[in-house]
């Protein structure tokens, strides 16, 4: 099973999407707020893929692109919100 990520943005807006064996598998929607943040909007793992821990693998490709960037995140995405407060080493990239 070949896991693998794109990442695609287009203005203020983005997303990274997951693939499995070229299939996509998931995504993680993103929209810019200001020069220094964006909103985690929308993570969703599609329904015949669940289980498989992508939403969390999508959160993390996001804290990761955030880290590049030296940039925050607000997590209005419940899932995403979930997933960055509950590892307290991922709070440092929460926007306060």
């Amino acid at each position: 099973m070949a896991i693998s990520f794109k990442h695609e943005e287009d203005g203020r807006k983005g997303k990274f999407i997951i693939m499995e064996n070229d299939i996509l598998a998931g995504e993680m929607t993103y929209v810019w707020a200001g020069t220094n943040k964006f909103i985690i909007d929308h993570t969703e793992a599609y329904e015949e893929f669940s289980g498989k821990g992508y939403a969390k693998q999508l959160v993390l490709k996001g804290i990761d692109f955030a880290k590049e960037k030296g940039v925050k995140i607000i997590p209005l995405c419940p899932y995403a919100k979930k997933v960055m407060e509950k590892d307290e080493t991922l709070h440092q990239w929460l926007f306060n």
